[in-house]
């Protein structure tokens, strides 16, 4: 009877290890950041300038969760987080394109079908996906900005087509045309360099085109930000509602 309960006792502790190694063991490889690993993150309030204080920003709850320390994670917050862990945020300047090239396309020709281009609506599309994919910034919502500035490309204010500028770089209204880039791809990667100046501390990983890129590094030093409504009142003056515009625009690419 004693072998026996010792037979037993040796069963029971074998099958506890067994299960303890499988709680413990990873599923899957652990949550990791959803944009680009080079992009600097910071969980903690970001101190703005002082005009700037009202507007300071802090990582989403689910962020600050993907981004903590593995140490603070166990066994279960880890297999939920894989399946609950958002994939994209719709507000978000840094990461993937969610909407398509071709839905880019038939939203601006359906809006403008002879936008005021020197090139074709699809080659400035591609220009945005290509120049915003290689620096981690969102080429869907940097492509609905251009439209929110230029107007569907039809222009009609301070800056004229020639000037390839889509994103009002250097305007300040009252006449001012502000920069001028020598063709079409060259001004999308202009775009791209200023989105990414406001959203890391990482340098483009292209020659900097953008004239204003340095000024926005020197004013905003290591402080970055993450959401399209951050440009409220920064990008545009007073700009009250231009990260909701770019957003709904954004939307609207989507049902193409």
């Amino acid at each position: 009877m004693l072998v026996l309960n010792h037979v037993r006792l040796k069963k029971f502790l074998a099958a506890f290890l067994v299960g303890a190694f499988a709680i413990s063991f990873p599923i899957a490889s652990d949550a990791r950041r959803l944009h680009d690993p080079k992009v600097e993150t910071k969980s903690e309030v970001r101190d703005f300038s002082a005009e700037d204080s009202e507007q300071n920003v802090r990582l989403t709850e689910e962020e600050s969760k993907i981004v903590a320390p593995e140490e603070n994670y166990s066994p279960e917050s880890k297999i939920s987080q894989l399946f609950s862990a958002p994939v994209m945020s719709d507000d978000s300047i840094l990461g993937l394109p969610v909407a398509t090239q071709r839905q880019c396309v038939k939203y601006l020709t359906a809006n403008n079908p002879n936008p005021s281009l020197g090139v074709s609506a699809e080659e400035i599309v591609a220009f945005y996906y290509e120049e915003g994919i290689r620096e981690g910034i969102r080429p869907d919502l940097a492509f609905a900005q251009a439209l929110k500035e230029t107007g569907f490309f039809r222009y009609g204010g301070d800056v004229v087509p020639e000037q390839n500028n889509y994103c009002g770089l250097g305007t300040t209204g009252g006449g001012v045309k502000g920069v001028y880039f020598p063709d079409p791809r060259i001004g999308v990667r202009a775009h791209i360099q200023h989105l990414l100046a406001y959203t890391s501390t990482r340098m483009p990983t292209t020659e900097i085109v953008d004239p204003r890129y340095q000024i926005v590094r020197a004013r905003y030093g290591t402080n970055i930000l993450s959401r399209w409504y951050d440009l409220n009142g920064r990008w545009a003056v007073p700009g009250y509602h231009y990260g909701q515009d770019i957003i709904a625009m954004f939307k609207d690419i989507l049902i193409q």
